[in-house]
């Protein structure tokens, strides 16, 4: 799993910043511990998930999806339109439904601490699409569910792991 989830953070990185140019790195390029720290970033989303009730699972999803609508009508966030579109087709899949939404909430802590520190921008049109965003796009948790989709859908879960969709 944990090789997967690299090589698909590896792909994802270069697709999202060096080819569509949805955000830019302080010093250019891809720093080369990024696709590592989504692994990381994969692992205490596991950890956590397992951990969760049903009724905290339940919880937690209402409330990223309504920081999500609130910055989508409030801050003019249209990027955050489809992204919270891909978050949703997740959470219907009902299978890893806690590992989603931790890695929702995780990914946009991580984003806000790592776009206020100046580590990198996103950019406030999107390129192709056009969109107005924030930096960070709110619902841009929804690229990590895709990235944790991919592995749980390709890669095998180590022995004695134990991770239900709640």
């Amino acid at each position: 799993m944990l090789l997967a989830c690299l090589l698909y953070a590896t792909l994802g990185e270069v697709f999202l910043s060096l080819i569509w140019g949805l955000y830019d790195y302080r010093l250019g390029s891809l720093p080369l511990f990024v696709p590592p720290g989504h692994v990381l970033l994969f692992l205490l989303g596991r950890a956590v998930a397992c951990k969760l009730s049903k009724a905290v699972v339940i919880t937690s999803a209402v409330v990223a999806v309504a920081i999500a609508l609130e910055a989508i009508v409030r801050r003019g966030d249209h990027f955050s339109i489809p992204l919270l579109g891909l978050f949703g087709v997740a959470l219907a899949s009902r299978d890893q439904r806690a590992l989603f939404v931790t890695m929702f909430l995780l990914a946009l802590a991580m984003e806000l601490v790592g776009t206020s520190l100046g580590n990198w921008k996103w950019r406030e049109t999107t390129p192709w699409l056009g969109l107005m965003a924030t930096n960070p796009p709110i619902a841009v948790g929804a690229f990590y569910v895709v990235l944790d989709r991919l592995v749980t859908w390709t890669a095998p879960a180590p022995r004695g792991s134990h991770h239900d969709g709640r």
